[in-house]
């Protein structure tokens, strides 16, 4: 916002907290800056700048007679002495969570390699009884295919052999009624000559008899 002086009117000096090594905050992304003169770009500066003025005036060592002053220098060391061991106790921590989670993904890892390989048997052991099964149920098709052709060729035997005894007996029956006409009639002829003979003995009889008397 621009003042009545042809000047832009600031907000009061604002001091940010400053982010040290291992903030989580520090690992995100910022925002793109598409219009570096923007009224906020400007503000952020001027907070940037108020905040390095004021770690300066924090941390000034101060000046001595011949050089810095040591009890500032004392106190800077011992807050980079608490700085650093705030930040290898981070690194440690992270060191070992770091640790934590390639030893966690090595077993993941190990486990889905074990579901992989345990998976893929499951399948190889489906796929042969799979075919295992299509196999016999095939083998089993062609034996049951081969008996019942065994069956019917044994059936069809079975029913020429029984034309065949048909067939012997209606000519044995043919022949025994043939040879029992022949008997019949030979018979028959017997009969009839005979009976032939008897009446001509008879009538032979007869008439020498009736001879007899008148020759005496």
């Amino acid at each position: 916002m621009q003042g009545g002086k042809g000047q832009f009117w600031r907000a009061p000096m604002a001091v940010r907290r400053i982010r040290q090594l291992g903030d989580p905050i520090l690992r995100v992304r910022c925002d793109p800056v598409h219009d570096p003169g923007s009224p906020a770009v400007r503000l952020l500066a001027d907070d940037l700048r108020d905040t390095l003025r004021a770690a300066r005036t924090k941390y000034d060592f101060g000046r001595a007679l011949r050089g810095y002053n040591p009890a500032r220098v004392d106190q800077f060391r011992d807050q980079v002495a608490e700085e650093l061991e705030r930040l290898t106790k981070i690194n440690q921590d992270l060191d070992g969570r770091a640790r934590s989670f390639h030893e966690q993904l090595r077993a993941f890892r190990e486990r889905d390699k074990a579901l992989n390989d345990a998976l893929i048997a499951a399948q190889q052991l489906r796929d042969d009884v799979r075919g295992q099964a299509e196999r016999e149920a095939q083998l089993i098709i062609r034996e049951a295919q081969g008996e019942a052709e065994r069956i019917i060729e044994a059936a069809k035997a079975d029913v020429r052999r029984m034309e065949e005894e048909l067939d012997n007996l209606d000519r044995s029956r043919r022949t025994y009624l043939a040879q029992m006409r022949t008997l019949i009639a030979r018979q028959l002829s017997e009969v009839e000559a005979s009976d032939s003979q008897v009446i001509a003995n008879t009538l032979r009889g007869a008439g020498s008899n009736s001879s007899g008397p008148n020759r005496e």
